[in-house]
């Protein structure tokens, strides 16, 4: 198969994966110009550029790439191995590495007002949408459009239903602490990159004393962003939706 079907395969799938290609090549290289290998996150690789000293140095870039989310653009010798060079052949090397990472997903769970708004705008930023809640009748695409997909499932059920990693932004704008204190705890289980929960300050304290009661410890309460976005003094659905993505996107960039 192509390589780069390959690669298209693996995005679609949501699997990490890093495209090393040689975009320029003098003298004599075992590889040349246009050659590429994909170096997935479990070290699985497909295609080559060059074997040896140098695609073991590519490949363990790649990993890097891979961690970081960085391009990288090295540049090889192939001259004097006395002298660091990574083999003997006589040209040289330059390779770029592009990692292509797991899509950034929202989680709306709760489809009222601002569930609706925060779905809307996480959609037209360009992030995967998903969105939950247990109410069947307003968790489907005529109530709340826009997202790429529905669970009309409780709290506890997601982390069964969906992958949740550190590409996941949970957004919970549910309707009640019981609610809360009953999903959390397996929201908290998960590597979820941020987990934001709407509510004023008192709501937030009244949550984090059931939590305590229910067993769940300071470390994992640390991890709830609460209340959830940016201090912009937002009031109208759309504008708390404003300063939720707000603070995921800041998070992100950061």
């Amino acid at each position: 198969m192509n390589i780069l079907n390959i690669l298209n395969d693996a995005i679609q799938d949501g699997k990490p994966a890093a495209l090393c290609t040689i975009v320029n090549s003098t003298g004599a290289v075992p590889r040349h110009a246009g050659s590429k290998m994909l170096v997935f996150v479990g070290g699985q690789t497909h295609g080559t550029v060059g074997g040896g000293e140098v695609e073991k140095l590519v490949y363990d870039a790649a990993l890097e790439s891979l961690q970081d989310g960085k391009t990288r653009l090295l540049n090889y010798d192939l001259v004097d191995v006395e002298h660091g060079d990574p083999g003997i052949c006589g040209g040289s090397l330059e390779i770029f590495i592009e990692p292509y990472l797991r899509e950034p997903t929202v989680v709306v769970i709760g489809a009222g007002h601002v569930g609706k708004a925060v779905v809307h705008l996480a959609s037209w930023l360009g992030f995967k949408v998903i969105v939950s809640d247990d109410r069947e009748e307003l968790c489907k695409p005529e109530n709340i459009p826009g997202a790429d997909q529905y669970l009309p499932i409780p709290i506890e059920e997601l982390s069964k239903q969906i992958e949740i990693g550190d590409h996941t932004y949970l957004v919970l704008v549910t309707r009640s602490v019981d609610m809360d204190v009953a999903g959390l705890p397996f929201l908290l289980n998960t590597p979820a990159l941020y987990i934001g929960l709407i509510g004023s300050d008192r709501r937030w304290q009244h949550t984090q004393e059931k939590l305590r009661a229910a067993g769940v410890n300071e470390i994992s309460i640390r991890r709830i962003i609460s209340p959830i976005g940016l201090d912009i003094h937002a009031e109208t659905p759309r504008e708390i939706a404003v300063s939720i993505l707000s603070e995921i996107i800041s998070q992100r960039n950061a």
